[in-house]
């Protein structure tokens, strides 16, 4: 019989559309160590890129191959088997569980496990983005504009955090000015419902920019999302320079909102690749005093936090909390 040991690793990964990152964590902290970023074109299946990252392992890490694992992935992950969106990988739980040899396997969106993160990030992986004071005893909310615009609540329960999964970017946007009504006006004769995913993620950015130089009478280019920040940081183009400030003024709206709507209290916390590379921008921007914008709740909003997670691994430190909440 295997006894297995609490104390032994686990494995944990962040799989996307484009890249799996997986590394090993064990208690009582969980801390990560043996992080190591593949490609997934270059496996057939999450298995097998499992199976390449322990076999790469140093043989002091093979020693102790973990049989718990916690994977948290970029997509809905309720059913069976999980066909990813962005990627042709197809994640059976009996499969994984057979071919890495676990006792227990945890999957989870990939947005639950940032939100499960938020509780044990330290003030060095988060940066202010405007006042307000962050309250890890409150619920908290991430929101993440990246490929598209995922939001989850970390909520506290009974001396423990749970996570709650959310599709609030696909919530129909809103405009906050004259300037944002005719924005989406033009952007709803694209399509019939304009979420803010739709504005507000990688997958967004262009069609927010069709729109904003069309309301200036501009004839739009075929730009891609790198494209338009590049230009707009460059200050190169004054449409794409519009674009990014409607961006992220757009996004201290719906952060807001999401903070109204959830209780959040314990502040609003921004995770995605998008702002990730945008960092002085969006400390530079309308952002927060968008976030704050409410009218007679405005003095509430002030006292909410906002704070970009600069955390590298943020979603396998969630990952690995799930997988300890379990012990």
């Amino acid at each position: 019989m295997i006894v297995e040991s609490h104390s032994e690793p686990v494995l944990v990964a962040d799989i996307g559309g484009t890249h799996a990152r997986f590394a090993l964590a064990a208690a009582p902290h969980y801390a990560l160590t043996e992080v190591q970023v593949m490609r997934c074109a270059g496996h057939a299946t999450l298995q097998d890129a499992a199976l390449a990252y322990l076999a790469g392992l140093d043989q002091a890490a093979r020693a102790h191959r973990p049989r718990r694992a916690a994977l948290a992935i970029a997509c809905v992950v309720d059913d069976e088997p999980v066909r990813m969106t962005n990627s042709p990988w197809v994640i059976s739980r009996a499969a994984i569980t057979a071919a890495l040899g676990l006792s227990k396997l945890i999957l989870l969106n990939d947005f639950e496990a940032i939100a499960l993160s938020l509780p044990v990030l330290g003030p060095g992986e988060l940066r202010p983005i405007g006042g307000g004071s962050v309250n890890q005893l409150l619920p908290m909310a991430a929101i993440g504009p990246g490929t598209g615009l995922g939001v989850a609540l970390c909520v506290p329960s009974g001396g423990r955090w749970l996570a709650v999964r959310t599709e609030g970017g696909h919530a129909t946007a809103v405009c906050a000015d004259d300037f944002e009504l005719e924005v989406l006006r033009a952007a709803r004769r694209e399509f019939e419902h304009v979420s803010t995913e739709r504005l507000l993620s990688g997958i967004g950015l262009p069609v927010l920019y069709r729109a904003v130089a069309q309301v200036r009478g501009d004839q739009p280019l075929q730009l891609g999302a790198e494209q338009i920040t590049q230009r707009a940081q460059q200050g190169s183009d004054a449409a794409c320079a519009q674009t990014l400030e409607t961006f992220f003024a757009m996004l201290g709206t719906f952060a807001g909102n999401v903070a109204l709507g959830t209780g959040a209290r314990g502040g609003v916390f921004i995770a995605g690749g998008i702002v990730q590379k945008l960092e002085e921008a969006l400390v530079k921007s309308p952002f927060r005093a968008r976030f704050e914008a409410k009218g007679r709740y405005q003095n509430y909003m002030t006292s909410i936090a906002t704070r970009l997670i600069t955390a590298p691994h943020c979603a396998l430190v969630g990952a690995a909390q799930a997988m300890s909440a379990t012990v």
